[in-house]
């Protein structure tokens, strides 16, 4: 009886190994953390594998558009999953906003940044970091700030690009640049700094960064797919990208 019941367990789990399958997930580089922690959870609760690919939402367009393998494209925009629907590579309907993105201008040095953005009109810093604001929304947010601020001019030769919010915030770590505009998501976590100091810019300064998902055309009838996207609406996603910082 013991030896029936461990053979039918072992069939059961092999018929859901057989059921699960994979999806080819491009991330903007702001959400690639919280995605790790998704990813993982997904694919323990329900046999499902996410493959990550993280970097730049305009970099992700053209590859998206030149054919690259991507099932569903989570970007820093909404902007561009509307367009990608509106030329066909994506599943009409299937578009919607996981998470609504805050900018903060950060540095990795205790008390360097003041929490109302003085630092910036004082200017005594010789690097400020930025994504390229062509293919990062968070770059062109940042550029919104300085314009509203009456900054830009000042600024623009203090300005080191990186290609993607999560080179950006990498310079800034590493002192290449002693602070620059990040994702909260990248230096918070359940709402405290993981270091440095920071200055959360108010809303009114940018137009809210809603960040959309979407599946794309290749994803179309992927079961792994439309698991994800169902996934990622629910309660245990939720909390995590909240714990990171994002509104809903």
């Amino acid at each position: 009886m013991i030896r029936l019941l461990l053979v039918s367990l072992a069939l059961l789990g092999a018929s859901a190994l057989a059921l699960a399958g994979e999806v080819q997930v491009a991330v903007a580089a702001n959400f690639a953390v919280p995605m790790q922690q998704i990813a993982a959870d997904f694919e323990k609760d329900t046999g499902h594998k996410a493959v990550v690919s993280a970097g730049a939402t305009g970099k992700f367009y053209a590859q998206i558009q030149n054919g690259a393998p991507f099932e569903i494209l989570l970007s820093a925009d909404d902007a561009t999953p509307a367009k990608l629907e509106q030329e066909g590579i994506a599943v009409p309907g299937s578009r919607f906003t996981y998470a609504i993105g805050k900018l903060v201008l950060w540095s990795a040095k205790p008390v360097f940044v003041d929490d109302k953005g003085k630092v910036l009109k004082e200017g005594k810093f010789a690097h400020l970091a930025l994504a390229n604001p062509k293919t990062a929304p968070y770059g062109a947010a940042a550029l919104e700030v300085l314009k509203n601020l009456g900054l830009l001019d000042t600024l623009s030769p203090k300005f080191v690009q990186g290609e993607n919010i999560a080179q950006t915030q990498q310079f800034v770590a590493t002192g290449n640049a002693e602070l620059g505009f990040v994702a909260l998501s990248q230096v918070q976590k359940d709402g405290e700094l993981t270091g440095g100091s920071a200055w959360f810019v108010p809303g009114n300064l940018y137009k809210p960064i809603r960040q959309d998902a979407v599946i794309l055309a290749k994803g179309k009838g992927n079961a792994a797919a439309t698991a994800f996207m169902d996934y990622l609406k629910g309660d245990k996603a939720k909390t995590v990208i909240k714990s990171f910082g994002y509104t809903l």
